[in-house]
């Protein structure tokens, strides 16, 4: 029983210290590391005279709780910008929730938003 229970702590712990933010381990990171690991970006941004901003994304779809159909419910994207210096390291990461693909994202309006710019 207590190897049990031993093993159950094992497990939670790992699982709370995996879902710590994802970009955490990469800072101070190479960028050929983080493609070797990730793949190739979706996007990639120059970030003026800071470096430049890889942008990965997923499509996630939530079932409707109402209906037990097979057809897809409301759809969103999870972002996850990492901001590469001029050194070739991660430097910064953030993480977005948004309901626009990374075909519509428009570098030129964001900048001006200062949202893609390192802090």
């Amino acid at each position: 029983m207590k190897n049990i229970v031993l093993c159950f702590a094992i497990m939670l712990l790992y699982a709370c210290a995996s879902s710590k933010n994802t970009g955490d381990k990469w800072i101070g990171k190479t960028k050929q590391n983080l493609i070797k690991s990730w793949g190739t970006p979706i996007r990639t941004f120059d970030n003026a005279s800071s470096g430049e901003i890889l942008v990965y994304a997923d499509q996630v779809y939530e079932k409707d709780k109402d209906h037990d159909s097979r057809m897809a419910g409301p759809m969103y994207w999870n972002y996850i910008y990492m901001y590469v210096d001029k050194t070739g390291k991660i430097s910064s990461f953030r993480n977005e929730k948004q309901n626009f693909s990374p075909q519509s994202i428009d570098s030129d309006k964001l900048a001006g938003m200062n949202l893609l710019t390192v802090k």
